[in-house]
């Protein structure tokens, strides 16, 4: 029997089930050939003249798109960006992003060549942090959903929810618990301590996997409050490209220059043990968290959307 149909189009479950076989039928060849590597690539000795400014400069990866979209596309489509959604979307996490560096820079980062970097430091918990962390964090999320905002109102505009007010005050309430989206997380993080424990090489299982855990909790608690809402409106197609788009330029940046480098790095004792030895031993955690923030960003984007739409604002 064929899946159930919303608007001539799949139903939100089975494009959710899309994007995530998408993902895997380019992620599990990938790692299987990766995994061929036995010899890893070298890091480069840490050298401050190696990349002069090279981590402030490579920040134009997010600015130059925030200003294409924001300054060209969108004035010259006569679209409409979501002003208070948008805003308050971020208001909410690009701090939330920058607590990572505030909190956790101490356990899980370093940043060992400050000759890639203006030489300003910032304020952070244990130890201050290079200021275009808080830059890279702000510009990434403001990237990330503008992208999304006009992949949705543009290019992918044919799979839009079209009576999206009228959805919206259909919502008897915006949090429902999604069981599904808790058991993921509790496996995720449960397998992630059950790799370092026992699978991790002897030398990578001290510690705990705390970034891991800390990106799954952070991705998917807006699934586990919102995600029965905001399933029905979310434009799936301009998801999948977003999230495509950033797993792109992230992977671009930290397996050829960032790791490699020494624009930061990351502790391995905070790791979950399971490290790319072709990206210079670049963390599996390094791929999962674009793919954590762009999905919570969508949720939670779509719905401070919703609540707007149903108080007719």
């Amino acid at each position: 029997m064929s899946a159930p149909r919303t608007h001539g189009l799949p139903s939100p479950a089975v494009c959710a089930g899309i994007v995530i076989a998408m993902l895997l039928m380019i992620a599990v060849p990938a790692a299987i050939t990766l995994h061929s590597v036995r010899i890893p690539g070298p890091l480069i000795p840490v050298n401050q003249k190696s990349t002069p400014y090279g981590y402030t400069v490579s920040l134009l990866l997010f600015i130059v798109p925030i200003v294409v979209i924001a300054w060209w596309f969108f004035p010259n489509e006569d679209l409409h960006l979501p002003r208070r959604a948008f805003w308050r979307t971020i208001a909410i996490l690009a701090p939330l992003g920058c607590l990572l560096d505030v909190i956790f820079a101490q356990y899980f980062f370093e940043f060992r060549n400050t000759g890639a970097t203006l030489g300003i430091m910032a304020p952070a918990s244990g130890r201050p942090v290079p200021v275009e962390e808080y830059i890279f964090y702000f510009t990434g999320f403001l990237f990330m959903l503008l992208l999304y905002v006009w992949l949705g109102e543009f290019w992918l505009a044919a799979y839009n929810e079209p009576d999206y007010s009228g959805e919206a005050r259909k919502m008897q309430r915006l949090a429902q618990f999604h069981r599904v989206s808790l058991v993921i997380a509790f496996a995720l993080i449960a397998a992630a301590w059950i790799y370092k424990k026992y699978f991790a090489l002897p030398a990578d299982r001290p510690g705990c996997p705390g970034y891991f855990t800390v990106l799954v909790i952070g991705g998917m608690l807006p699934a586990i409050t919102f995600f029965p809402v905001a399933k029905r409106l979310i434009n799936w197609r301009a998801l999948s490209l977003t999230l495509f788009f950033m797993l792109l330029v992230s992977l671009l940046w930290e397996a050829t220059l960032a790791v490699p480098y020494n624009w930061w790095n990351y502790q391995h004792r905070e790791m979950m043990g399971l490290f790319i030895e072709a990206w210079s031993g670049l963390p599996i955690e390094a791929v999962f968290v674009w793919i954590a923030a762009t999905y919570a960003t969508v949720i939670v984007f779509e719905v401070i959307k919703v609540r707007i739409a149903a108080e007719g604002v």
